[in-house]
């Protein structure tokens, strides 16, 4: 009979960003426990509110099966002297496990014969094995910060106040610091400020409800997304979308209501994406708009309590919208007084970063690097690309972005306007940041694009060329979101650009800041393009097929996009697996191949014969249509060459005896192989 684990951990208001986190970390460590001991099971979940974090396991058994333990000690030689006596080594093994030495056993292993020793274990009630397991996860749930309380040595998100632990209705007893686990549960904070006896699983969830708090996570999302959606219907506009705040809200409410509050009208001058942020960020006020995206005159709060009046609820809400928006009205005025262009030069007092210089000169770098960007791409719009770059930082020494951090760029884009600057410099401005996240929106024009990446390229190189490099752990620079960034825009843009060229240009601006070795900093920039923009094909195609492409070289970005696309297209036909096979064949033998130019004169066999002109031909066709972005046909073009390197292979000894002809068949062959080089290193391909 297969039973249930729910384990409860109640605590003080653990912040919204935390319990996602927590959720999934509790979810893998019990299944490593549970896995570890031997214990099956046929599913776990995992809940969260503010106050509890909440483990659901189904199907465990009443107690542990059986099992029969290998350990394995030292080696046959160390175990043993000359006269095959038992050495201090076995004999500490034997005392260790228990036994006789006379009991240890001699087994194979991959690394030789070592003693080893096979005891049989009874299984353990499982409720045992849990007083054991749980107080060990509920210590090892990792949060970004954590806190002790009181003068115990415990550490927990928040304070811990109660436990429940049942398996199988009962109690598994354990204590985490002085909390006891038990069967006892809490209501709502505010709602039903008392303690409930639990059953199991079903019982918990309805007493829980009964006492204001919706344990599943999910149906409180649900629940809010529903009543924000209503609510705004009402107003004749709809909701604002917006997942991050929805997934935060959830996690600061243990039963949701929905309530609607009205904005000022007066403070509908300031731009909406001010008013948006600042209730979303400070508030956590969802927004209302009309069918066209303006902001409608309406905020939507989600309180943790079912509000006795909601007038009263909403004043309160309005009355402290009020004074955060006012900031952000006088802010926006004050701002307007100066034009952008004067705040320029007050860049130079902001420090960028003590090792690269101030924001100023970080500015002068990218304007040039944007510059060549627009002379090579688009030289029409070069002139407002420089003004657009020259402007773009200025409204961080503003006082809404002082105020709001989250606008920079929005306001950049407002004051500009607002000074007469050309619309699309003013919306270049907003651009250069974008994308502000993974798969967000990005730049609408070559303007917007050209700085983005130039600023971005100079945060990269500048932080590699000072020795700020990312770990696995960290990325304080966020130096991978800007490298996606310019990948991203790159390839929306469909912009032909040497990535090589791009990265010196960068490097030779940043000259007299780099610490490193130049050619160092470069292959580290490089291979760090890689590594990401492997990350991004491989969201969509094999991952052998994305590695085979990029090692064949992705210095152009667009162009390595376009020969996955041709290849991952082109592994569907069927004379896609005998190319392959041709081709890893004639890339076994050549290796880095040979850089002698082919001798037709040396070319004593029929066989070479037909491969080489077949090859001039099918080289000419094949380069033609690369040129042109035809990867797939010029595939199809160097397929039909297999027929003539099966030939080749029956009939032509390679390695000839003769020097001069044995190189000669080596440069057919490297000739081939540099053929497919354009489009694919074959021999990465699986298969």
């Amino acid at each position: 009979m297969s039973r249930e684990l729910l384990l409860e951990i109640g605590a003080e208001e653990i912040p919204a960003g935390f319990v996602p986190k927590a959720l999934a970390s509790i979810e893998e460590m019990i299944r490593k426990e549970l896995t570890s001991n031997r214990l099956v099971f046929s599913e776990i979940k995992t809940f969260g509110t503010p106050r509890r974090l909440t483990l659901l396991v189904k199907g465990l058994p009443a107690v542990q099966p059986d099992a029969e333990i290998t350990s394995t000690g030292p080696s046959k030689k160390a175990a043993f002297d000359a006269d095959g006596k038992p050495t201090k080594a076995a004999e500490g093994f034997a005392r260790g496990q228990g036994v006789n030495v006379s009991a240890l056993q001699i087994i194979s292993t991959d690394k030789g014969e070592y003693l080893a020793v096979t005891k049989q274990e009874t299984g353990r009630p499982t409720y045992q094995l849990l007083a054991e397991i749980l107080p060990r996860l509920i210590a090892g749930i990792p949060f970004k910060k954590s806190m002790r309380w009181a003068d115990l040595d415990i550490r927990f998100a928040r304070p811990v106040h109660w436990i429940v632990a049942l398996f199988d209705g009962t109690v598994v007893p354990f204590s985490f610091g002085p909390i006891q686990s038990g069967n006892i549960s809490r209501g709502h904070r505010f709602m039903a400020n008392s303690t409930f006896p639990v059953r199991d699983f079903e019982h918990y969830l309805e007493e829980s409800e009964r006492h204001f708090v919706i344990v599943d996570q999910e149906r409180r999302k649900d629940t809010i997304r529903k009543e924000t959606h209503r609510i705004a219907k009402t107003t004749g506009g709809h909701l604002l979308p917006d997942e991050s705040l929805l997934d935060e809200v959830t996690y600061l409410v243990e039963y949701p209501s929905a309530i609607i509050g009205t904005i000022p009208a007066e403070f509908l001058v300031v731009p909406k994406e001010v008013l948006i942020t600042s209730m979303r960020s400070h508030q956590r006020y969802f927004s209302v708009v009309d069918e066209v995206g303006k902001l409608l005159p309406y905020f939507i709060t989600i309180p943790n309590t079912l509000a006795e009046d909601p007038a009263v609820v909403v004043k309160g809400n309005e009355r402290v919208l009020r004074a955060r928006l006012s900031d952000a009205r006088f802010f926006f005025d004050e701002d307007r007084k100066l034009s952008l262009e004067t705040r320029v030069d007050s860049l130079k007092s902001v420090v960028y970063h003590q090792k690269l210089g101030t924001s100023y000169e970080k500015m002068t770098r990218f304007q040039k690097l944007a510059e060549q960007l627009a002379e090579k791409l688009n030289p029409s719009v070069k002139e407002q690309t420089s003004r657009a770059a020259y402007l773009c930082k200025a409204d961080l020494v503003s006082g809404m972005v002082g105020e709001f951090p989250e606008v920079q760029g929005i306001m950049g884009r407002e004051y500009a306007l607002h000074d007469g600057e050309p619309a699309d410099v003013a919306n270049a401005i907003a651009e250069h940041y974008m994308p502000v996240q993974a798969g967000g929106a990005l730049p609408d024009s070559d303007i917007g694009s050209f700085v983005s990446i130039a600023d971005k390229l100079d945060t990269l190189c500048g932080c590699f060329g000072v020795g700020l490099i990312p770990t696995g752990a960290a990325d304080p620079y966020a130096l991978r979101r800007a490298t996606i960034g310019i990948i991203s825009i790159i390839l929306d843009r469909g912009y032909q650009l040497s990535l090589t060229e791009l990265i010196n240009n960068s490097l030779n601006l940043l000259s007299d800041k780099l610490t490193r070795p130049r050619i160092e900093i470069q292959n580290d920039v490089v291979e760090f393009f890689r590594g990401r923009l492997v990350n991004l094909l491989a969201n969509g195609h094999p991952a052998d097929i994305v590695e085979a492409v990029v090692s064949a070289g992705f210095d152009d970005l667009a162009d390595c996009v376009k020969r996955v696309r041709a290849l991952d297209t082109f592994r569907q036909r069927d004379d896609f697996q005998p190319l392959s096979i041709a081709f890893k064949r004639v890339c076994n033998i050549v290796k880095d191949g040979v850089n002698e130019a082919i001798n037709p004169d040396l070319l004593k066999e029929q066989a070479e014969k037909n491969l080489y002109l077949m090859l001039q031909e099918t080289t000419i066709q094949a380069n033609g249509k690369i040129e042109r972005d035809l990867h797939l046909d010029a595939l199809g073009d160097i397929a039909a060459l297999k027929p003539a390197v099966d030939d080749f292979f029956d009939a032509v000894m390679v390695m000839a005896e003769d020097q001069a002809v044995r190189t000669n068949r080596l440069a057919l062959l490297t000739a081939i192989n540099r053929l497919f080089g354009r489009i694919a290193d074959f021999n990465r391909l699986a298969g």
